[in-house]
C-alpha cells in the first residue's frame, strides 16, 4: 500500500493542528470565478510559519535520531527556509549555522538586514555568507567545510544539503500536507478544478503532487516557476517524484504527465517581483488581508490570477506557503505596489 513506510520516518513535531482551508469570496468575486480557496500553511505557528516548517519536521526529525547537535543549512539571503531552520534548532535545542546566498542583485539595508535576516540573528543562529547564488554544489561544499571544523570541535553536524541529489526528506512533509488537504476538499461543495502551488526546489511541488496521487485524488496541480524556466524545472520534479518513492521503498505513484509548470510569471527572475507579481500582491491585500511575498507566493498568486481570467466560473485552491517576514526586505519595492489599483 502506498504511504505505508512514511510514519516509519524520523519526524520531529513543531506545530500540531491542520492548517485551513479558507474561503476567499472577495478575491472570487473581483476575479469572476466561482471560488478561491487558501490552504494556509503560512498559519502553522512557527517563526511566522510557511511551508518550511512541515519540510524542517523531518529533517530535524532525522538529525535528532542520528544524535546531531548542530544543524547546518544553506539558501538565500531573506530565505524562508533558513530562517525556519533556526526556529526549529532553537525549539528543538540545536544549534543552527546558516549560510546566506547572494541569489538576488540587491544590497539595500532593508533587504540585507531586515526581514528573514533579522530573524535569523534573533533565533540564535551563526551566520555565514556565500558569495554566489547559482551554485548549489559549491553552496553545499562549503557548508561540508564548515561541518568538518564543527567536526573538529567537537560537535556532530547535521546538513540540509541544497543539491538536487540529495534525498529530498523535506518532501514527505508535503505528504503529510496532501493527506490532511484530501479531508479538507471532502468537505467542500465543489471539487477545485485546480491546484496552485510555488516551484522552487521541488520539495513541496513534488510532495504534494506525490502525496495526492498516492491516496487517489487526482486534481489538476500546477507549480509555478520562482527560480528556473519550466524546462529546466520539469525534470527537477520529475526527479523528485522518483527521489521520494525511493525514500519510501515503493513504485512512484505520480508520473512525468502529472507534472505541470508555469514560468509566465518568472522575469524578471528569482527574488524579483514583476508587475503582474506586485498587483497580484496588492490585491489579495486589499480584498482578502492575506500578506503575499514577492519570492513565491506573489508570483504563484500571480499565476492563479491569470489562469482564473481564462477560465471564468471556476474552483481553484492556491497553497499559501508563507514567507511574510521577507516582504520586509522589499520595502520599496512594495511601496510601489502599494499604490491604488
Amino acid at each position: 500500500m502506498a504511504l505505508e513506510r512514511l510514519k516509519d520516518q524520523p519526524r520531529a513535531v513543531l506545530w500540531h493542528d491542520p492548517t485551513p482551508l479558507e474561503p476567499q469570496y472577495n478575491l472570487a468575486k473581483a476575479l469572476g470565478i466561482n471560488s478561491l480557496f487558501i490552504k494556509r500553511d503560512d498559519c502553522n505557528g512557527l517563526a511566522f510559519g510557511g511551508n518550511k516548517v512541515r519540510q524542517m519536521e523531518y529533517y530535524l526529525g532525522d538529525a535528532i535520531a542520528k544524535g546531531c547537535d548542530t544543524l547546518l543549512i544553506t539558501g538565500a539571503v531573506q530565505s524562508n527556509f533558513v530562517r525556519t531552520a533556526a526556529a526549529a534548532c532553537a525549539k528543538q535545542g540545536l544549534q543552527c549555522h546558516v549560510q546566506l546566498e547572494n541569489r538576488v542583485a540587491k544590497n539595500s539595508a532593508d533587504y540585507v538586514g531586515s526581514g528573514n535576516v533579522l530573524l535569523d540573528h534573533l533565533l540564535g543562529a551563526v551566520v555565514h555568507s556565500y558569495p554566489e547564488g547559482e551554485d548549489e554544489e559549491g553552496a553545499d561544499r562549503n557548508l561540508e567545510e564548515i561541518s568538518g571544523k564543527l567536526r573538529q570541535e567537537g560537535k556532530n553536524p547535521y546538513v540540509v544539503h541544497l543539491h538536487p541529489s540529495h534525498p529530498p526528506l523535506g518532501a514527505l512533509g508535503y505528504i503529510d500536507a496532501a493527506i490532511e488537504l484530501h479531508e479538507q476538499i471532502k468537505s467542500l461543495d465543489q471539487q477545485p478544478d485546480i491546484i496552485f502551488v510555488p516551484s522552487g526546489s521541488g520539495n513541496t511541488h513534488g510532495g504534494l503532487l506525490y502525496g495526492l496521487r498516492a491516496i487517489g485524488c487526482k486534481i489538476p496541480v500546477t507549480g509555478i516557476c520562482v527560480r528556473r524556466s519550466a524546462d529546466q524545472q520539469h525534470p527537477r520534479i520529475v526527479a523528485r517524484l522518483q527521489q521520494i518513492a525511493d525514500l519510501l521503498g515503493e513504485k512512484s505513484v505520480a508520473c512525468e504527465a502529472d507534472v505541470t509548470l508555469e514560468d509566465q510569471f518568472l522575469e524578471p527572475g528569482y527574488g524579483v517581483a514583476g508587475n503582474e507579481t506586485k498587483q497580484a500582491i496588492a490585491l489579495a491585500a486589499r480584498k482578502e488581508g492575506i500578506i503575499l511575498d514577492p519570492v513565491y507566493t506573489g508570483k504563484t498568486m500571480a499565476g492563479a490570477f491569470n489562469w482564473a481570467k481564462q477560465n471564468p466560473g471556476s474552483n481553484i485552491l492556491f497553497l499559501h506557503t508563507g514567507g511574510g517576514p521577507s516582504i520586509f526586505g522589499y520595502g520599496e519595492d512594495m511601496m510601489a505596489a502599494a499604490k491604488p489599483i
